[in-house]
């Protein structure tokens, strides 16, 4: 009487391909899933310059400028009426970004919010937003802390 000898398992080759297959597959997926992950946190430094731009306003109609909106009342700087980091909405230590107020005019009729990404963080070479008095957003986008006329938007 013979016996069949059967033969149960993967081979080293069938191993090999599945394990390349996967390694492509990262490859292509990882840095869109990053890219993913960097454009919500921007939209969401984005939604939180606009609550603050709103608490820029609200301060502005109580007091009738637009000084003494950051901590102690001073005019720029860490804001004292809103939240001081990005996204609002959580604790400070899952910040992205830093929110202050970047600059307020000397008769106190204007203002320029600002979102810097964290140092070290992930979306530390990201470039600075900016929201102005006047409505219009700005995203220095190639990081070089100017803001060219191109970069006057946040979708660029």
């Amino acid at each position: 009487m013979k016996f069949r000898k059967t033969h149960q398992g993967f081979t080293l080759i069938e191993l090999m391909i599945v394990v390349a297959i996967i390694g492509i597959i990262s490859a292509i997926a990882f840095p869109s899933y990053q890219n993913m992950i960097n454009g919500a946190a921007r939209s969401t430094a984005q939604a939180d310059l606009m609550s603050f731009a709103a608490a820029m306003e609200r301060h502005n109609a109580s007091s009738f400028s637009y000084k003494g909106a950051g901590e102690s009342g001073a005019n720029t700087g860490k804001p004292q009426i809103f939240a001081s980091h990005s996204p609002s909405s959580e604790p400070a230590t899952n910040k992205r970004y830093d929110l202050t107020i970047d600059d307020v005019s000397s008769n106190g009729i204007t203002f320029r919010l600002k979102a810097t990404p964290i140092s070290g963080g992930s979306m530390a070479d990201d470039g600075a937003l900016f929201i102005y008095s006047d409505g219009r957003k700005a995203w220095d986008q190639d990081n070089n802390g100017t803001i060219a006329t191109s970069e006057f938007c946040w979708t660029c």
